[in-house]
């Protein structure tokens, strides 16, 4: 936000001068009313390892994230050409096999993660489109560019954050929009309800197109009645559901109705017992067969863990270059895979200056933060490693870029990322922004809401300040 303290970048002059004007005292005012609106609708997330209870609200820092539209065209190039080349991986990993074949990237690496899902290999899916929604997560060094973290390709969340956030921030603050032409991002849930009617077989006229969610006691169920919500359809949960001769029914009150389109927040493992786990109590026995059978369509497809497993991550730019011949428009931060001998004997020597990853966590549990971690950490990681080497990578501590966020008594800075959504439909689309993630927690570089983050808007503008 700021070149220099009181000198903020071109961008941020008119927020930077307004904020100026409303003085500390009002802005908390006014962050509190946001707070409110926040609690009043609901928009909470869950953690389950805090014993001062699970359920939380997401702390929204007023301070929007500014992107210009220059800037903002070059990160769309680079999230459709990613995300583009990786629906292109999953339709060969589960068809051909030719990147495998050809040996452009190493078969061992991919099928061993546990990601992929082998009884899916030969099964077409509709269109040819395995990821109908990516959660790209960027980070901004330094030096102003952006670099991918990571990839979430199964059931990527935090969209109604972003709409949220837009929609509370026009409520406590309208003046901070004065002047600014922002790009909306309010046609998200039109685009996806329209790309996903149009995944449904021709045959059916009016599709219909449900929401399946684990229930309430998950900790993105906000989200999924939210989205449910804003698109016009049914939320459903497994007991919703029956198969019946490969067809998926929901139950109503005026009896059974045909389901053609599911949007699924449930992960592979527990979608159906008889395919994944035996005791999952979320799923619908018999649904993976109506999918086999292409009498339902799934959203996300089934085995996208595969493509965001963190060391299929680290071959993303050769994945791009043989589908598409191009070479990355977005970099990937660099990436250390313990499974190949010389990278995890560089690891276990640098142990102490590197964050070490599990490629299939999220969260940001199960991580080492090397430079601020024990010798104790340090040792049972190297022991991790030794024993697991596929089941880890590492990357280099990251200088994330910071903006000002309220606090108590003024501002201070804390790092941020940033995570667009990228839809796949008949063509591509980006969402213009994304949920910036914020470390509330001084000198943290751990973004997730898990570990005590919080989120702001982000605004793609298109005039000049």
């Amino acid at each position: 936000m700021l070149v220099a303290p009181e000198r903020p970048r071109r961008p941020y002059r008119r927020i930077h001068a307004r904020l100026q004007a409303l003085g500390h005292a009002e802005l908390r005012r006014r962050q509190r009313r946001a707070q409110a609106a926040f609690r009043d609708m609901g928009i909470t997330f869950t953690v389950y390892q805090d014993d001062r209870g699970i359920e939380k609200l997401f702390p929204l820092d007023l301070i929007p994230r500014v992107i210009d539209g220059r800037q903002w065209t070059h990160l769309e190039r680079g999230l459709r050409q990613r995300v583009t080349a990786l629906n292109l991986f999953l339709e060969d990993v589960y068809g051909e096999q030719r990147i495998l074949r050809q040996g452009v990237v190493p078969s061992d690496i991919v099928l061993s993660s546990p990601g992929f899902v082998r009884e899916l290999v030969g099964l077409a899916v509709p269109r040819g489109v395995r990821c109908h929604v990516a959660g790209i997560d960027l980070v901004r060094d330094g030096r102003g560019e952006f670099h991918v973290l990571e990839d979430n390709l199964r059931t990527p969340s935090g969209i109604s954050y972003v709409l949220a956030n837009r929609q509370i921030l026009k409520r406590v603050l309208p003046e901070l929009f004065v002047g600014y032409d922002v790009l909306p991002v309010e046609g998200y849930c039109s685009d996806f309800l329209r790309n996903l009617r149009w995944l449904a077989t021709p045959r059916v006229a009016k599709p219909t197109v449900v929401l399946l969610t684990p229930g309430i006691y998950n900790s993105a169920y906000f989200e999924h009645w939210y989205l449910a919500k804003q698109m016009g359809i049914h939320l459903v949960e497994g007991s919703d559901l029956l198969v019946d001769q490969d067809r998926v029914f929901m139950r109503t009150t005026d009896g059974l109705q045909p389901v053609d389109v599911i949007y699924r927040r449930v992960d592979d493992e527990y979608l159906d017992p008889i395919f994944g786990r035996q005791d999952s109590l979320v799923g619908v026995p018999g649904l993976v067969n109506a999918y086999r059978a292409g009498n339902v369509v799934l959203a996300n497809g089934l085995g996208n863990g595969v493509a965001d497993d963190k060391a299929v991550y680290a071959l993303v730019p050769d994945i791009i270059r043989y589908y598409l011949g191009e070479e990355p428009v977005l970099p990937n931060v660099t990436t250390y895979l313990c499974a190949r001998e010389d990278e995890r004997r560089y690891v276990l020597q640098h142990l102490e200056q590197l964050v070490v990853k599990t490629t299939g966590g999220s969260g940001g549990y199960g991580m080492l933060m090397g430079p601020t971690s024990t010798a104790a950490k340090r040792t049972r990681m190297r022991r991790l490693i030794q024993e697991r080497p596929r089941e880890f990578v590492a990357q280099p501590v990251l200088d994330l870029s910071m903006q000002p966020v309220l606090t108590s008594s003024g501002t201070a800075s804390r790092h941020q990322d940033l995570r667009p959504f990228v839809l796949t439909g008949p063509e591509v689309t980006v969402t213009p922004g994304g949920l910036t993630r914020v470390a509330l927690r001084p000198g943290s570089l751990l973004v997730n809401s898990s570990q005590g983050g919080g989120s702001r808007d982000t605004w793609v503008t298109t005039t000049r300040h």
